[in-house]
């Protein structure tokens, strides 16, 4: 007995009500959810709007859906079109049974109808939007383990999936690789790896989606190598580890093509968001400097106040200007007038030492005069 292992849920669906809530619906729908949040981030930080990766989602979603579900249906077509299929579970996608590599190749196609009508490049739209598909990857392979599929070789290893036994489905009970876990890390890593080359070498021009590609086409094969799950085989191999190398060879030519051929990253991702970005700007500024002369009181009654102030500042300096100019003057005055003033007395004082000189010079003239 396994003292240690992942357990299953005894059930894949909830029932609220009537209306059933079914876990592998949830895990892809948070995992779409993810992947447009994250690439709208990246998005806006290439130089985009904000909103744009989901407006493209819109279509870009609806055809990957359609896309994954075509890409099992035909590379697993015995359950609904061979001996003792049932065509119609064709449209049972909450059973489970989405390939990703039709998912990309259709989701794509929508992807191109949405940047068309929005005028952007498809390859700028994939670079922003590659670490958010490989993240949402991540969280869409836990609706494996609530359906208890996709699991691989038995094992003891202590982190084994523990698989509840289904004779109905020729399902057998155990322990065995939680293949499904491993390409959830794996994906993680891709899209850490992702990030980094990014902003480590300024990727554009589709090279950020090829190197997600590859990089999960690296892990996809040995994971897929290691499930037991029925599956068609060609040459021995898998057909979904077939198709793991054959577009992990064009991703990588993508690559090296590419770099050669246009080597940095896309100037403008969105025509016309720069724009919007500054006159958004421009109106904020505004907005700021209607706020700020609302709060005090206007600029014009600020100005007014501010010269009033000044004016009567003024006018009371005057009076204390002019005191102090005849402060300073006053002692200046005295010391020019006091010697006109001497002067003048010195003249007087001359002119009546002459008077008397001449008065008596007559008075000795008229004593003379008699004396004969």
């Amino acid at each position: 007995m396994d003292l240690a292992f992942i357990p299953s849920p005894s059930t894949g669906v909830v029932h609220l009500g009537p209306i059933p809530l079914r876990g592998y619906a949830f895990c892809i729908i948070i995992g779409v959810f993810v992947g447009v949040w994250l690439g709208n981030k990246r998005w806006i930080q290439r130089g985009g709007r904000s909103g744009t990766v989901a407006d493209i989602a819109v279509w870009a979603v609806p055809f990957g859906l359609v896309g994954g579900r075509l890409y099992h249906v035909i590379t697993t077509y015995q359950p609904y079109f061979g001996k003792d299929g049932h065509p119609l579970d064709a449209f049972k996608v909450w059973e489970g049974g989405l390939g990703i590599w039709g998912a990309v190749a259709l989701g794509a196609v929508g992807a191109w109808i949405g940047c068309r009508r929005r005028g952007i490049p498809l390859p700028a739209y994939a670079d922003a939007l590659a670490p958010g598909l490989a993240f949402g990857q991540a969280i869409g392979r836990w609706g494996n383990w609530f359906n208890q599929e996709l699991y691989g070789r038995a094992t003891d290893v202590p982190w084994a999936l523990e698989i509840s036994s289904d004779p109905a489905i020729g399902r057998v009970g155990g322990t065995y690789h939680p293949t499904f876990l491993y390409e959830s890390l794996w994906c993680i890593g891709v899209a850490v790896l992702v990030m980094w080359a990014d902003k480590r070498f300024k990727m554009g021009h589709g090279r950020v989606f090829a190197l997600y590609v590859a990089a999960y086409c690296a892990g996809r094969g040995w994971i897929e190598y290691m499930r037991v799950d029925e599956a068609n085989h060609i040459l021995g191999m898998r057909l979904n580890v077939w198709t793991s190398l054959i577009v992990f060879a064009l991703a990588i030519a993508y690559l090296v093509i590419s770099a050669k051929k246009r080597p940095g990253r896309e100037a403008v991702v969105e025509p016309g968001a720069q724009l919007a970005v500054d006159e958004g700007a421009d109106e904020y500024a505004e907005a700021e400097a209607e706020e700020f002369d609302r709060l005090s009181g206007g600029k014009a009654a600020g100005d007014a106040a501010s010269d009033k102030i000044s004016v009567e500042k003024a006018a009371e300096a005057k009076p204390d200007t002019e005191s102090g100019a005849k402060a300073d003057m006053k002692p200046d005055a005295e010391a020019d007038t006091k010697p006109d003033a001497e002067a003048g007395s010195q003249e007087s004082a001359d002119a009546d030492d002459s008077a008397d000189a001449d008065g008596d010079a007559e008075a000795a003239g008229s004593s003379n005069t008699k004396k004969p």
